[in-house]
């Protein structure tokens, strides 16, 4: 195993599945951990179990990473108590098969498989850029093929669909990534994105209804969160990748995503967007690459169909 020895990571969605894997084992590797729950309970059970198995104690965080104002106190939070941040391992997501909203009135899978990965990841973009070189790694999906991004109505207000806001999230991070990638250039942070594979884990069955006899049929085939741990692992850990940017990994390898994901101009509006809808919650402003802030006044993007 790689030794990770004065390394610190952040894991989010960390209390089951491939995300409690993966921080497992970048613990046991010897970094030195953090890991983020909505949980407390969970959280700090979590926590427990991999602390007894590495060499440093499981720090953690609670909070729910749908709600903006969770993620920047959770953002805070790490940069108070921890001196670096050398990765960040992007990995809380959810399918809804209703349209919901979150706190802030934004559709529930826009502000919590994407939004929560664009905000966190910008509010710990100076620590990162200090402690380089770093790394961020955007857990994504397959789904992403089937995706579309409807910059007209990203919220889906209209004809919403469980798996097409699914997979236009999930499309969503792999054009966050190309774009990120491009804007850190030089900077000694990467950032990849990976499709883990059909795991085995409870992710879709919390839904109840008809989703979860289709997902508990569905997972007799899938592979275990082990194996679905492993390309998250290694583009958090491995040499092989040091330096290696703006790809998609599938299985450990770098494969190519879907046609959509490679358009520039969709996602530099995606990035306007997301910063408009980040920024204008609460008031906040949102950290620019150049150290200003924008409001989301300066966007001349229109965000139509906002609930």
């Amino acid at each position: 195993m790689t030794n990770l020895s004065g390394k610190y990571i952040l894991v989010t969605g960390a209390t089951d599945g491939i995300g409690k894997v993966t921080a497992r084992e970048l613990a046991r590797m010897g970094a030195r951990v953090t890991i983020v729950g909505r949980n407390p309970t969970k959280t700090q059970a979590a926590a427990a179990e991999i602390s007894a198995q590495s060499p440093h104690p499981v720090q953690t965080l609670v909070g729910d990473l749908s709600i903006q104002a969770e993620v920047r106190r959770l953002a805070a939070e790490y940069r108070a108590a921890n001196p670096r941040l050398d990765v960040l391992v992007n990995n809380a997501g959810a399918l809804f098969t209703s349209r919901q909203v979150s706190a802030d009135g934004i559709e529930m899978t826009l502000a919590l498989n994407h939004l929560n990965y664009f905000l966190l990841t910008h509010l710990l973009l100076d620590m990162l850029k200090a402690s380089a070189p770093a790394r961020i790694v955007n857990v994504s999906s397959a789904a992403h093929v089937g995706g579309r991004i409807n910059l007209q109505d990203i919220q889906l207000t209209r004809g919403y669909s469980s798996w097409g806001a699914y997979s236009q999230s999930k499309l969503a991070n792999v054009l966050f990534t190309y774009e990120l990638a491009r804007r850190l250039e030089g900077s000694g942070v990467t950032v990849n994105a990976l499709h883990p594979g059909f795991v085995a884990t409870r992710f879709g069955r919390s839904n109840g209804g008809l989703f979860d006899p289709l997902f508990r049929l569905f997972q007799v085939a899938a592979i275990t969160p082990e194996q679905g741990a492993e390309t998250s692992i290694y583009l958090a850990s491995s040499p092989e990748v040091e330096g290696v940017s703006g790809r998609y990994f599938d299985k450990k390898k770098a494969v190519s995503s879907s046609a959509l994901s490679y358009q520039k101009d969709t996602a530099e509006q995606l990035w306007a967007l997301s910063e408009a809808l980040t920024a204008s919650v609460g008031g906040q402003q949102f950290p620019a690459e150049d150290g200003d802030s924008l409001t989301a006044d300066e966007h001349a993007l229109p965000l139509a169909n906002q609930p």
